[in-house]
């Protein structure tokens, strides 16, 4: 047996004594909802809690079980990696093919989290690509595939705005030519913005109405400011890049890992979803589901919901009674990466809403998220309680995982299309 097998062993040892440690007097019921009942922090101190499946895939006709009256097939399958996904006018479908970069560990919490993290096929190399996919007989299945953009430190986000391409990497928001009978764009991409790799890595876009501003979404570099705020300096926040004058601001902060954002139509505002903290407890605090209004302060790394985290030094400018509240709660470590507006008539039984793809937790005692999931939305707000879209990514034993949700979109025809980065598959629902 080799050193990275019996350390891997190890990490699970202690993942499990940590687990059992932990497991007894903890309110394990998910939080939801716009007034969550959110236990009370529980400090994990210096053994983490490390739980995440291996990462297994879908082997045969195996696929996900979708909710009554919903039917899923696979649109297009063998990719690598796939993380997010954009449609263009024309009907075809952009992949954005990316991973974690597995860096050097610098302590043994570290090195725990990146054996985990490979064994889960959440980091490794990055195939740093962008897939055009396209069904051209409109059977529901993308038989057509192409390496669209290649070379791309991690891209993520996509937003198409006249004959100009946007393209989220890491380290940089990108601009290409567009041109709709091009199944490849060879030119490079001409940096607009530089952005800080490392940390939460994904950078997603979305454009604005009029098509004059781009929203970019940076994760923080930490888990709590671990090292220091002046390294989270332009991080944890959603920014706005104005188009005309080239020059961008925070329009939203205090956003730990801000990922998904979609617009709500009736209001013309944006939502984003948000993986919050970790270390208080499988449910402390909730990721969750906001608005975010312009020059707003969502409380990272200070305090969440109106509770001061005490590990984290207080910020006079920020003071936790001044913090905006976010609008509703996604369950703990559920990791709502995938965000998508899904008009009223697009799947049957489901009224207006945004579906949010969850990712699924690494550090909880009790796995959470892995599913494509729903939330209703009245008056321009989230109303009830999560609905279920597709779930059976993980074995029933909560060792393996055959997929785990991320990006989310409606396709020109109507279906929703959501992006599996351990089955390498995007994922069509429809009605059945």
């Amino acid at each position: 047996m080799n050193a990275n097998s019996l350390f891997a062993q190890f990490v699970a040892a202690v993942g499990a004594v940590a687990v059992a440690v932990r497991h007894g007097g903890e309110n394990k019921s998910p939080v939801y909802g716009s007034a969550p009942a959110i236990p009370a922090p529980k400090a994990q101190g210096s053994i983490p809690t490390l739980k995440m499946p291996t990462a297994k895939g879908w082997e045969g006709d195996h696929k996900p079980t979708a909710a009554a009256g919903l039917k899923v097939n696979a649109f297009a399958k063998g990719l690598d990696h796939p993380r997010q996904v954009y449609v263009l006018p024309n009907g075809d479908v952009l992949v954005a093919e990316s991973m974690g970069e597995s860096g050097k560990p610098s302590s043994l919490f570290d090195h725990a989290m990146s054996v985990t993290m490979q064994r889960a096929r959440a980091s490794g190399t990055s195939p740093n690509r962008v897939t055009l996919l396209r069904d051209a007989d409109g059977d529901g299945v993308a038989e057509q595939r192409f390496a669209y953009i290649e070379n791309v430190r991690q891209p993520y986000g996509m937003a198409l705005i006249g004959d100009t391409l946007y393209v989220g990497a890491s380290d940089a928001l990108l601009a290409y030519p567009y041109d709709p009978a091009a199944t490849r764009i060879t030119a490079p991409g001409r940096k607009l913005m530089d952005l800080v790799p490392g940390g939460h890595w994904t950078r997603n876009l979305i454009a604005s109405k009029d098509g004059s501003k781009i929203y970019v979404a940076v994760g923080s570099l930490s888990n709590i400011g671990d090292a220091g705020m002046a390294a989270e300096e332009n991080r944890a926040c959603i920014h706005e890049y104005d188009i005309a004058s080239g020059t961008s601001r925070i329009y939203g902060a205090g956003l730990r890992n801000p990922v998904g954002m979609a617009w709500e139509p009736a209001t013309d505002t944006l939502w984003t979803v948000i993986n919050e903290r970790d270390g208080l407890g499988d449910e402390t605090p909730p990721d969750y589901l906001t608005s975010v209004r312009d020059g707003g302060f969502y409380g990272w790394p200070y305090s969440y919901w109106g509770v001061v985290d005490d590990r984290v030094e207080q910020s006079p400018a920020h003071p936790a009674a001044s913090q905006d509240h976010p609008d509703f709660a996604l369950g703990g470590h559920t990791a709502s990466l995938g965000l998508a507006w899904v008009p009223e008539g697009t799947l049957p039984g489901f009224p207006a809403g945004m579906a949010i793809g969850q990712h699924g937790s690494w550090n909880r005692s009790k796995l959470s998220g892995y599913k494509l999931t729903f939330v209703a939305f009245e008056n321009g707000k989230p109303v009830g309680l999560p609905r279920d879209i597709l779930t059976g990514f993980l074995s029933e034993d909560e060792k393996h995982s055959y997929g785990r949700p991320v990006g989310v979109a409606v396709a020109s025809d109507g279906a929703l299309l959501m992006a599996d980065d351990v089955g390498d598959v995007i994922w069509r629902v429809t009605g059945a």
